[in-house]
């Protein structure tokens, strides 16, 4: 028997240009902090479009015809003082409509305050000039995220998860025996 057998009916061509400038709903798939390797930090934002808003009028052009893109923003450390600057994620706390007055100690507070809200965020399609190549990219920038109006999330994941770890919020160890484990 073959391990396996072309059959390529099924193949999906991925378009990975960037999204066209407008309003999309989205959700905050996974936050976490990158270092480049010339050493620049930032925290990296995954901004996923909604499905479950193709049947919105209003989102005709954006969300129904981009559903299941991801678009990445980057929130860099100042290097002048090694810190991000805090007063723009008050843009992201609002957008996800973290109570008032909740104090997020760390940035992996932050992360876990963010991570899986819906959000309406605006993105601009620009572009980028690197090593003389010029291409399209989006840009999203803090002050362009908003509630969402559309609440009651219903959007399928394909692979079925968040990416979000289930024990992350979790301050006590698990506590699994050997008879436990099947092996």
């Amino acid at each position: 028997m073959a391990f396996i057998q072309a059959n390529y009916k099924d193949n999906e061509r991925n378009n990975f240009d960037a999204l066209p400038t407008g309003t999309y709903e989205a959700l905050i798939q996974t936050a976490s902090e990158k270092i480049t390797p010339s050493g620049s930090e930032s925290l990296q934002i995954r901004l996923l479009i909604r499905n479950d808003l193709d049947g919105v009028a209003d989102l005709a052009g954006t969300n129904a015809k981009y559903h299941n893109r991801i678009v990445f923003m980057d929130n860099w450390k100042r290097k002048a003082t090694n810190q991000y600057d805090t007063k723009s994620f008050q843009y992201i706390l609002d957008a996800c409509q973290i109570p008032e007055g909740t104090s997020l100690e760390t940035i992996e507070d932050f992360i876990k305050a963010i991570t899986g809200k819906a959000v309406r965020v605006y993105i601009k399609k620009t572009q980028n000039t690197y090593q003389g190549e010029t291409t399209d990219v989006n840009r999203v920038a803090p002050w362009n995220f908003d509630k969402t109006e559309y609440p009651q999330v219903q959007h399928k994941f394909k692979d079925g998860d968040l990416g979000i770890d289930p024990f992350a919020n979790d301050s006590e160890p698990i506590d699994i025996s050997n008879e436990d484990l099947p092996f």
